[in-house]
């Protein structure tokens, strides 16, 4: 070939030679050095490695547009399989998972070789599905479950469930005559028991345990599960006497210790199962929920404690984290406005002075409002109930309901200034106490009488 051409500009047209703009297209010749370029006036040869980046891709030896295909033949016959076995569902997991499969498959055939992109697009279509199956479920046969807490909520909706099921279950209620007590009476077959217990009465405790390891000895029990608990006021830790702290303790923490003690024999005879109903109060510092709280993250310390204790005689521990749901004690305004009458009675003047009557007020109102959007469906918490029950590898733990993932990352992952915000708003929204209010007249800030304690002319709080 005659000798090319040096003198190439690279312009917004394309390769600039000596004829003029080649812009019309390119064939090859030679290609391992150079190409011809046909365009206005006669062809000329132009060294390939002169061409701009764009022009050299078109050199390219061609690729096959699917790379990846063996993969989603791959995870289209595992799903088929699956659908086939009814381990999975079509529903809206389902499809935000192959949604995502398609944006990698596009990635990884854009960034990598193909045998390189068949590998990381099957491997995670064969995770993804996985992780999407539904988990093993082991035979109830006969299996005994103790459930404390059958009064209402949770402990009711899973005892009815378990007992359709076909478990033995034995459900402890405070009052045999409740309406819960009569409903399950009367919905339920008679492998369901009834049992009168309260959990801060050690003789309740005594008598249930007896009466359990006596009906069970020919079965065995397969799982406890700690559903009582009880949340008695809305304030803060300061607001809040210490025998609330007590009351909160005795029956989350306590009773539940005294509970799972008392039955171990039993589960590590059958490696069991021990489900506990916590709360996300537990692990984040919901505003006014102190007492709660402190039990809830105490008794789910306690649990993972167990979990690594019990491993070697085959007892699994799980933990539930529910949302918020519209049980009968957050459905009952009446008892919320009788303990916030109860706490304006029996508060100390000082306190009363330097927070407000309506500072009380306030947190009732806002945490009254966060229990409206609670979610009316508890099956959610029976499920996960049900899945630690039963799965052949129950979780840890189970995080029931709507928008616990965003909270958890939040709590977890961004810094402290905005995991206060998100849930002051999200729960109870901050309010002034009275005291450290500038426009109320005749009142020092908290910072003033820190500074000077003594006395000071002019009207006193009290006045207010």
């Amino acid at each position: 070939p005659p000798a090319p051409n040096r003198s190439v500009a690279t312009g917004s047209l394309g390769v600039r030679a000596r004829q003029g703009v080649c812009a019309r297209h390119l064939q090859r010749r030679r290609a391992s050095e150079y190409v011809t370029c046909a365009g206005v006036g006669r062809g000329c040869l132009v060294r390939a490695s002169w061409l701009p980046a764009v022009f050299r891709q078109a050199r390219r030896p061609r690729r096959w547009p699917w790379p990846s295909g063996g993969a989603w033949l791959l995870v289209a016959a595992r799903a088929l399989l699956q659908l086939l076995r009814a381990d999975l569902r079509l529903g809206r997991p389902l499809l935000a998972a192959l949604a995502l499969l398609a944006a990698l498959d596009w990635l990884c055939q854009r960034l990598l070789p193909p045998l390189a992109a068949l590998a990381v697009l099957a491997a995670t279509g064969w995770i993804v599905l996985s992780r999407l199956a539904r988990p093993q479920r082991l035979p109830v046969a006969t299996r005994a479950v103790l459930i404390t807490g059958c009064d209402s909520g949770f402990g009711k909706a899973t005892a009815k469930k378990l007992d359709a099921l076909g478990f033995t279950v034995l459900a402890t209620v405070l009052d045999l005559n409740s309406p819960g007590a009569l409903e399950l009476r009367a919905c339920c077959s008679p492998r369901l028991k009834l049992l009168q217990m309260d959990l801060t009465k050690p003789a309740d405790i005594s008598r249930v345990l007896e009466f359990t390891k006596a009906h069970t000895a020919s079965t065995g029990l397969w799982g406890l599960v700690n559903n009582a608990g009880q949340n008695i006021l809305v304030a803060d830790a300061e607001l809040s006497p210490v025998s609330t702290f007590r009351s909160c303790m005795e029956v989350n923490f306590f009773g539940t210790l005294e509970m799972t003690k008392g039955l171990l024999p039993l589960l590590r005879h059958s490696s069991g199962r021990i489900v506990t109903v916590s709360s996300p109060a537990g692990d984040m510092p919901f505003p006014c929920l102190a007492a709660y709280g402190t039990s809830k993250a105490a008794v789910a310390l306690l649990m993972d404690t167990f979990s690594c204790e019990l491993l070697p005689w085959g007892v699994k521990v799980s933990v539930i984290q529910p949302a918020c749901f519209k049980t009968e004690a957050v459905k009952d305004m009446d008892q919320w406005e009788e303990r916030k009458r109860q706490l304006l009675a029996n508060l100390p003047r000082e306190l009363l002075q330097a927070y407000g009557e309506d500072y009380i007020e306030h947190l009732n109102g806002q945490f009254l409002h966060c229990l409206s959007q609670a979610l009316p469906d508890l099956s959610p918490v029976v499920d996960a109930i049900t899945d630690a029950l039963l799965a052949a590898q129950p979780r840890r733990r189970y995080y029931p309901g709507h928008g616990l993932g965003l909270m958890y990352f939040i709590h977890y992952y961004l810094p402290e200034g905005l995991r206060r915000r998100f849930l002051q708003s999200f729960f109870i929204s901050p309010y002034v106490p009275r005291a450290l209010r500038p426009s109320q007249p005749g009142l020092t800030s908290a910072r003033d009488v820190a500074q000077d304690p003594g006395p000071k002319p002019g009207p006193s709080p009290t006045a207010q």
